[in-house]
């Protein structure tokens, strides 16, 4: 009977423990997320799974091209995956052709799908500064995404970030480490 007894609290003791490091990994390392929409196409696509890194911010700030993930401030549960186009202090401006000018220098990059169309570029018509702590961020299908230049998500307040895309787990055929191109 004793062994019994011991059996079972050695494997309640074991689970508890797997529960708890299980627990301390989502919170703290990372976790897996579904991308939902096409906002982050070609990068991503609807119903990739992806490993959000949540250590790495701790460590050093977010540079600027990071594929990150922030809560949607307006619903609950709900998380935006962008990509960082404007670092704290910078003031980001879209023209009427679509270039997009960080401190008034043409950014060059070549994650964008396609041309910002005039209908699109939303609060960045205007020049945006922006603070200490915030960030400028699109989603690489840049007419037909919800991001900065629009008010309901705006700028991305550093505290507000819970990490950034890392790897792409499914589906297998694109099977990857997301870095900077």
């Amino acid at each position: 009977m004793k062994k019994v007894l011991r059996e079972i609290f050695s494997t309640g003791l074991y689970l508890l423990i797997v529960l708890c490091l299980t627990y301390l990994v989502i919170a703290f390392v990372g976790q897996r997320t579904e991308v939902n929409g096409a906002s982050m196409e070609p990068t991503l696509s609807d119903k990739d799974n992806l490993i959000v890194d949540k250590i790495t911010y701790r460590f050093h700030d977010p540079e600027r091209f990071d594929i990150i993930v922030f809560p949607f401030k307006y619903e609950e549960k709900t998380y935006y995956i962008k990509r960082i186009i404007g670092m704290p202090g910078e003031t980001v401006q879209i023209d009427e052709e679509g270039r997009i000018y960080i401190n008034g220098e043409v950014l060059y990059e070549t994650y964008g799908r396609e041309v910002i169309q005039p209908n699109h570029i939303g609060l960045a018509i205007e020049p945006i500064t922006l603070g200490e702590d915030e960030y400028f961020v699109l989603g690489d299908n840049r007419n037909n995404s919800t991001d900065s230049r629009v008010a309901q998500v705006g700028n991305i307040k550093r505290d507000d970030i819970i990490g950034r895309a890392w790897l792409r787990i499914w589906p297998f055929d694109s099977f990857g480490i997301l870095k900077h191109q």
